[in-house]
């Protein structure tokens, strides 16, 4: 088994304090488009001050994972579990379920990161016909991260029927699907007793501080997971912002129309500098360039920082600027960088 320091291996966005040491600057001197969070989160609702002084008790959980119902549109007796972020669900997968693993790739590195290094054997898939009689697990962030692709509702009820046969069960990850309702499946979680979909908060709202995500499933995997996190595992402000926030049913529509907006003007200063964009989501969009690693390092010396891929040297991906200035900045650097790599 690896150690724990191989967690340094899995590369991932939102590394500012790294760029920071390496190419200089305070974090505020910086435009973060590393990551796939939106970037105009609206102001926090108040809450009870009693939240911040009291163990986060089974009253916040229940209402919480109400207002999650509710948003999300699960079946009838299918109550939303809420964790301290979907990466701590990640974790704790190899302990929850047996078997050979089928991930559709490439994606979210945690996923295969997790299963290996408890000596579990996984294949990156391409496509639901490479599911083979002995995965017992088959994963999938839908839409994807990072190229965007969207797996059908109907694909996955599918692969969902074909490993209940069998005795195994289907994770969905829906972090970016907020924004794409026609191919979400969290109202079959429950429903489809081996399917499993995890939900975030942070990204959509732009609240990533918050550690924040649901579990929608079946009665007994819900009780699995609840116990392997143990007692308060999320803190009681983020289950109060969040209820506060679900049952807003305005919020999401304001937020959706301002990162419709942004993405589109991300998409105009991406081809306006002659880029290729090859597949993304509403919250970031994923370039595709024979010099995107040299891309990556001109514009973190103009700290400006994106996300790279060691495993795609010729992918980069860009999420949204919160402002047209943000937008100005970037097209400048790209018109100043482009002409030096061509």
């Amino acid at each position: 088994m690896n150690s724990a320091n191989d967690e340094t291996h899995v590369e991932h966005g939102g590394a500012l304090a790294a760029a920071c040491a390496e190419f200089g600057g305070a974090p505020a001197e910086w435009l973060d488009l590393s990551t796939g969070i939106n970037p105009n989160p609206l102001p926090l609702p108040e809450i009870d001050q009693w939240v911040w002084r009291r163990l986060p008790d089974d009253d916040l959980i229940k209402r919480a994972g109400a207002a999650a119902a509710a948003y999300y549109g699960t079946a009838d007796g299918i109550q939303p579990l809420p964790v301290a972020g979907t990466q701590s669900v990640i974790q704790m997968l190899p302990a929850l379920f047996s078997g050979n693993v089928a991930i559709f790739g490439s994606t979210y590195e945690e996923y295969r990161y997790r299963f290996e290094r408890t000596g579990r054997p996984v294949d990156v898939i391409a496509d639901a016909a490479d599911i083979n009689d002995d995965h017992r697990l088959v994963v999938a962030i839908n839409p994807n991260n990072p190229d965007g692709r969207i797996l059908k509702r109907e694909t996955i009820v599918e692969i969902s029927d074909q490993l209940s046969d069998r005795g195994g069960y289907v994770i969905v990850d829906e972090a970016y699907a907020d924004l794409h309702p026609d191919e979400r499946v969290a109202d079959l979680a429950g429903k489809i007793t081996n399917l499993v979909v995890l939900r975030s908060f942070g990204k959509f709202f732009g609240l990533a501080g918050l550690r924040l995500g649901f579990v929608l499933g079946a009665p007994r995997i819900a009780q699995k997971i609840r116990a392997e996190q143990g007692p308060w595992a999320v803190s009681g402000p983020a289950l109060a912002l969040a209820a506060v926030i679900l049952e807003d049913g305005a919020v999401s529509v304001a937020i959706s129309e301002k990162i419709a907006e942004r993405r589109k003007s991300l998409g105009e200063v991406l081809k306006g500098a002659g880029l290729a964009i090859v597949g993304g989501t509403q919250l970031f969009a994923l370039v595709e360039d024979d010099q995107a690693s040299e891309l990556h390092r001109q514009l973190c010396v103009r700290r400006i920082l994106t996300r790279k891929f060691g495993h795609f040297p010729h992918w980069l991906r860009i999420g949204l600027g919160p402002d047209a200035a943000a937008d100005d900045r970037l097209s400048a650097a790209l018109a100043d960088i482009k002409p030096c790599l061509s």
